[in-house]
């Protein structure tokens, strides 16, 4: 008896901070090093959330100083609403605060935690109070809050709370201080770069210890928040039947109509027949049999699924084009937008896009882009169902070589938009493994692998092609020089014989005795107007036509012409040079023409 009484004195309750300043590994927290990229992803989805909410376009400011060998202050600033002051104290110094968590909707943050968790991770390690300034119009007076977590309360304490002058007209700073290294560095530029790819419409500037990044917003269409909507009950589960129905004040009809989203009069009818249950009791005052009754029938009654239009905000394929085009030099990129399933009650889409070619490393694995609700998952990849969807395809059958993922010169981007994303840890680095998300990823890539592919193939015939149309071009007219030699006669015009084999419009560079000359030739049935394009170090101002126009790239002359050709006819340039350089032809379509640098470099 002693032994209990003994070992209940010593149990206590701990409050949500206590516990998570003693794993905060949970949230993203496990090293300095990972800190910091935590931080900074916590502080700019409240950002890019906020402006959403207010329906302006995001400027993001970070900023990451290193103040000592192992101190680093990092602060992010946005143009958002705001936040009031009576509520400040509570957003940064109260975990499990916040608004989004009681919403059915899309939102980068859901639960509360993530930005006041880094201010308990900052006075953890260095003591120093956070550093809040927030305004919410240019009417209103900015105020600056210094706060810290009292953890055994899990409450704010505010250190100091005064107005403060500020230029900005709205918005929110934050400032943290705490032990850290920037040995991620690449991975937090990485984070930013990728943030900047699926939020296509904000414009993030960081300064990361002296050096400057900026990533350029590439659309000005503001985005629509998602609205939040009624939980649906094929998703319902019974405590939180339990508790809505305690806290309704209607009939057990109105309930259903009013309180589910997608129920109607006739949906809610024969939930009340499948259950027994009369619609006109009050719903209040039902017995957890009869809720237990509800529930099963609830299921059982063919509901459509919830209304993904408004509570999902999908990037769009075109704006995940773009975004990828900003910020990767790609030969190939196609994007698909999958339509909108559920998993347990909760809406979700999953985009998904491949790039292919361009600056990407020839060798190695794909690089893989994980995104959940608009956020970059950097940690984790192994335990992420994106990842599973990803290596269970058999890339083999899209011209690609696999090792787990495919290999090559390829880029994989997944998205997935949800009310819920079934992460695997607070830390939301990963998202579980659900049967309805790895097959709508699987068929998403799937269809992108098959335009891929098309890509590839086209892009060998191609290539095959031109080689043919460049031996042509350099090995006929020596063919033709030693045939005239051992015959004795003038070398024959080849021209006929060129456009037998090619049928295409052919430019050729070829520089002689100190002269380039460039001809173009169409050896098809129409006519056409080109454009021709010399970009090379030989000023081709004494060219012969002139050209229309010429400008200077640095050491470099780009010259212009343009003109029109009939069909079996040819147009030809000529200007003193070394013949170093680059030509191209526009205005033709690219599988009919053929561009030859006969001079060896191309």
């Amino acid at each position: 008896m002693a032994i209990a009484e003994k070992l209940a004195s010593q149990q206590k309750s701990i409050s949500v901070a206590e516990f998570f300043e003693k794993n905060k590994h949970l949230l993203g927290f496990d090293s300095p090093t990972r800190g910091i990229i935590t931080t900074i992803k916590e502080a700019v989805d409240n950002s890019l959330d906020a402006c959403e909410e207010a329906e302006v376009l995001p400027d993001i400011w970070v900023s990451i100083t290193k103040l000592t060998k192992e101190t680093i202050r990092i602060a992010v600033e946005d143009n958002g609403p705001g936040i009031i002051p009576d509520n400040v104290p509570y957003v940064f110094g109260k975990l499990l605060y916040g608004s989004r968590f009681h919403q059915i909707r899309q939102s980068r943050g859901q639960q509360g935690i993530g930005i006041s968790a880094a201010v308990l991770f900052a006075q953890l390690t260095t003591g120093v109070p956070a550093r809040v300034i927030s305004r919410t119009g240019a009417d209103k007076p900015a105020y600056l809050f210094d706060l810290m977590i009292r953890t055994e309360k899990n409450e704010p304490e505010i250190i100091r709370k005064e107005e403060y002058d500020w230029d900005r007209t709205h918005g929110t700073r934050i400032e943290l201080e705490f032990t850290g290294s920037l040995a991620a560095k690449r991975r937090l530029t990485d984070y930013l770069k990728y943030t900047a790819v699926v939020n296509p419409h904000a414009r993030i500037q960081a300064d990361i210890d002296g050096e400057r990044y900026s990533f350029e917003r590439v659309s000005d269409e503001i985005i629509v928040s998602p609205q939040a909507i009624a939980p649906h009950p094929h998703g319902i589960e019974f405590g939180t039947l339990k508790r809505m129905a305690a806290t309704s004040t209607d009939n057990l009809h109105d309930f259903l109509v009013n309180g589910f989203s997608r129920v109607g009069q006739k949906s809610a009818e024969q939930m009340q027949k499948l259950a027994g249950i009369k619609g006109t009791r009050k719903a209040k005052g039902l017995s957890s049999e009869h809720l237990k009754a509800l529930l099963v029938a609830m299921q059982e009654v063919d509901v459509p699924p919830p209304p993904a239009s408004l509570c999902l905000s999908p990037i769009g394929e075109e704006m995940i084009v773009q975004g990828l085009e900003k910020e990767f030099e790609l030969d190939f990129v196609k994007a698909r937008t999958r339509k909108s399933q559920v998993f347990s009650g909760h809406p979700f889409i999953v985009e998904a896009a491949i790039g292919y070619g361009g600056k990407l490393d020839q060798e190695g694995q794909a690089q893989l882009l994980r995104f959940a609700n608009r956020v970059p998952l950097l940690y984790q990849q192994g335990a992420c169902a994106i990842t599973t969807a990803v290596t269970g395809i058999n890339w083999r059958s899209y011209n690609l070589s696999q090792q787990s993922l495919p290999l090559g010169p390829v880029l994989l981007l997944v998205h997935v938009a949800s009310t819920n994303v079934p992460f695997t840890s607070e830390s939301k680095d990963a998202i579980a493994a659900i049967p309805e998300m790895e097959k709508e990823i699987t068929l998403a890539l799937q269809d992108l692998g098959r335009e891929l592919k098309a890509f590839i193939n086209k892009r060998d015939r191609n290539k095959l092609a031109e080689d043919r149309a460049r031996a042509v071009c350099s090995i006929i007219p020596d063919i033709a020089e030693k045939v005239a030699e051992i015959v004795e006669l003038p070398p024959p015009d080849i021209s006929p014989i060129e456009g037998q084999i090619m049928r295409r419009v052919v430019a050729k560079k070829k520089t002689e005795d100190g002269m380039v000359g460039i001809s173009v030739v169409n050896y098809t049935r129409k006519p056409i107007e080109v454009m021709v394009y010399s970009l090379s170090e030989d000023n081709p101002e004494e060219a012969v036509p002139k050209p229309d126009f010429i400008d200077t790239i640095g050491c470099e002359f780009n010259a212009v012409w343009r003109t029109a050709i009939e069909p079996e006819s040819a147009w030809k340039a000529t200007y003193p040079g070394k013949g170093r350089g680059s030509i191209d032809i526009r205005g033709v379509d690219e599988k009919m023409k053929v561009v030859v640098d006969l001079d060896g470099e191309y």
